[in-house]
């Protein structure tokens, strides 16, 4: 394992999760995939998760769920502050890629207190399609590391460029009325969707802030500094009025390239 500043700590997290699953899930698994910052190298411990795609060959059963669930729970408090983000899907779905994409299984911190207050509800109901999915396929596809199972090149399908795109439109389209409650994310997050739509490179966070800093307007630069002294565990001090302009600005830069694309 790769000991980026900041991930020794959970190495053995990362290693236990792909060990358990293999455990738990047994033939039924085709691999498990580490994605997201613990993958591009700006892994911060406050404010990362850990992120994992499993695929599966067939439908897991509840039983299995139950265990696995059980398994990433116990984890989620071993890791960082921000716990595990982590989707089932079966390995139909990822070549050739299917898009909204269906999963069978889905977990982050959000979602921790609804398992513990009704595992039973919680199993029976968390299924369905992930916009998400595409954007964490292409991270994987790009830079991402197969931590047991088949090679990501024999797993993965290529994720069509309109598919990825519209995932992550979906996930930055409300920036203009959600940054104020969600500055540091939507500020990095917006940065590196312009910088795909631009020239077609997959970014982390904070290479999204930094590639800001290179190409977009002098007026932001102070905001994109904050954005990165918070990701990197620093206090910020963000002028709440630059930010929204940013988010309108962006929006607009973003919107123009979208059309593009589809």
């Amino acid at each position: 394992m790769s000991a980026y500043k900041g991930m020794e700590s959970y190495e053995k997290v990362i290693d236990q999760f792909a060990q358990k699953s293999l455990e738990i899930l047994g033939e039924n698994l085709v691999g498990v995939y580490l994605h997201g910052s613990a993958v591009m190298g700006c892994f911060q411990p406050k404010k990362s998760d850990l992120d994992f795609i499993v695929v599966v060959k067939d439908v897991v059963p509840d039983a299995s769920k139950k265990s696995f669930m059980e398994m990433v729970t116990k984890l989620n408090g071993e890791g960082p502050a921000k716990g595990i983000e982590m989707s089932i899907v079966k390995r139909e779905v990822c070549d050739p890629f299917v898009y909204p994409t269906p999963f069978e299984l889905h977990f982050s911190v959000g979602c921790l207190n609804w398992y513990l207050e009704d595992p039973e509800g919680f199993l029976q109901k968390m299924n369905g399609t992930d916009k998400d999915l595409a954007a964490h396929f292409t991270v994987i596809r790009a830079r991402g590391k197969c931590l047991c199972g088949a090679p990501i090149v024999e797993m993965f399908g290529e994720v069509p460029q309109q598919d990825y795109v519209d995932s992550i439109w979906y996930d930055v389209e409300g920036a203009a009325d959600e940054i104020e409650e969600n500055t540091m994310y939507l500020t990095l997050n917006l940065a590196r969707v312009l910088a795909y739509l631009k020239e077609k490179t997959v970014l982390s966070k904070r290479e999204g802030g930094e590639w800001g800093l290179r190409n977009l307007p002098q007026e932001y630069h102070g905001l994109l500094q904050e954005a990165l002294r918070e990701y990197q565990g620093g206090e910020p001090a963000y002028d709440v009025e630059r930010a929204k302009g940013y988010a309108q600005f962006m929006l607009s830069e973003i919107k123009k390239l979208v059309k593009d694309c589809n």
